[in-house]
């Protein structure tokens, strides 16, 4: 027992020590070396670039346009109710142990990142828990959640002898089904919360079997079958808001995006409509995407800065950031879809995501293809914007064969 303890604060010992000989880059420098300063192949590097360069999404630019000429504009409630903005050119940053070695496109430049919006808000959840707000994600919701105030300042123009009999609030876990909703639910899309939030109803996102179909087919038992929707994205968002009493983007601020360094041109935003009165304040709640315009815009460099605190495991300068079980808990794959964890957290241990990266590789990924690589056997994160999904493992692939063998 006693030499099991030994080894086991040998072992925290030697994490914490290599965590200090860590480069952390400072607040608008990350500092660059060549490809063979760190032995890697330059060649390599060189042509991981161009391909990057070259496989540029052809989708509009334009992503109001874009937007509209996808399945998603064709969807019911489809039309965007956030901002959205025109974006960059192909756009990456190849960071391998600390360091910058590789980049292309516009890094500085703010755009919309999507889905790995989500990535941000799960992170939000995990340090709810941390700080005793939620006291384990195993939790049912409903009991943590109040009455919801929507701020609807039209309503001062209407009848309201017309409204008596309609509820002033709303209840976003009321339902038989909803009540047996847990916050890992939620974060591992295994929900299937029923309802309508900010106009978008749970049946109009993707309903690949058709809107009759999916309107009309039972509610699955919680936990039992995965489902990306972002309706329920929305709910988590909310219900965390709630739970801190602070618009999220402030609670990112303040425990990640200033701790590790980020720039102050980073935005996370809700829609038009998605306003509450909370604690007598009109605060926004935001969007956990851009599915419908909002989310999370923000720089190349910053995406990297958040990629590498998960491969440091949560750790900057020597501070636990976010905690390391948290971290294990996002990457632990959930039972109705083995390839993910917490959202954002794609996993890559069946390699069906890169194939030549190893098993315990993750990704933060977002439409546009927008992707955070994430691979700690490697040392090595790697940002990707506007490259075609179907190129992504490719790029990935380029990089890895320009390692030291």
């Amino acid at each position: 027992m006693i030499k099991t303890i030994s080894t086991l604060l040998l072992s925290l010992l030697l994490v914490s020590v290599g965590r200090s000989q860590s480069y952390f880059p400072d607040k608008g420098n990350w500092e660059t070396k060549s490809p063979e300063e760190l032995s890697l192949n330059p060649e390599k590097i060189k042509e991981a670039i161009e391909f990057a360069i070259a496989n540029e999404s052809n989708q509009n630019p334009n992503l109001k346009i874009a937007h509209y000429e996808s399945a998603f504009g064709r969807e019911p409630f489809g039309y965007p109710v956030g901002p959205m903005k025109t974006r960059g050119p192909a756009t990456g940053l190849i960071i391998y142990k600390g360091y910058l070695v590789g980049q292309w496109g516009q890094p500085d430049r703010v755009d919309l990142t999507f889905s790995v919006a989500k990535s941000f808000l799960s992170t939000t959840a995990g340090l709810a828990v941390e700080k005793g707000l939620i006291q384990s994600e195993k939790d049912l919701v409903y009991p943590y959640m109040a009455p919801i105030y929507p701020y609807e300042p039209y309503k001062t123009l209407m009848n309201k002898s017309d409204h008596v009999m309609e509820d002033d609030v709303f209840e976003l876990f009321d339902t038989d089904h909803n009540r047996k909703i847990t916050w890992d639910h939620l974060l591992r899309q295994t929900s299937d919360w029923e309802g309508t939030l900010w106009g978008k109803p749970d049946w109009g996102d993707r309903p690949a079997e058709g809107v009759a179909q999916k309107r009309a087919r039972p509610q699955n038992e919680p936990g039992s079958v995965y489902e990306y929707n972002d309706t329920r994205v929305n709910v988590l968002a909310l219900a965390l808001l709630n739970v801190w009493r602070k618009p999220l983007p402030k609670v990112l601020k303040e425990h990640i995006m200033d701790p590790i360094g980020a720039s102050d041109t980073w935005r996370w935003t809700g829609y038009e409509n998605s306003f509450i009165i909370l604690d007598g304040e009109i605060v926004q709640s935001v969007s956990g995407g851009s599915h419908w315009g909002g989310g999370m815009m923000l720089s190349a460099w910053d995406q990297a800065r958040f990629g590498y605190l998960t491969l440091r495991d949560g750790n900057w300068k020597g501070q636990q950031l976010i905690s390391e079980e948290w971290l294990l808990k996002s990457k632990t794959p959930t039972p109705a879809n083995p390839g993910y964890g917490f959202m954002n957290y794609f996993l890559n241990e069946d390699q069906k995501q890169v194939p030549k990266g190893p098993k315990s590789a993750f990704l933060h990924i977002g439409a546009g293809t927008n992707m955070i690589y994430v691979d700690q056997k490697n040392d090595l994160v790697i940002v990707a914007r506007w490259i075609p999904n179907s190129e992504k493992a490719k790029l990935i692939e380029l990089i890895l064969e320009s390692l030291p063998k």
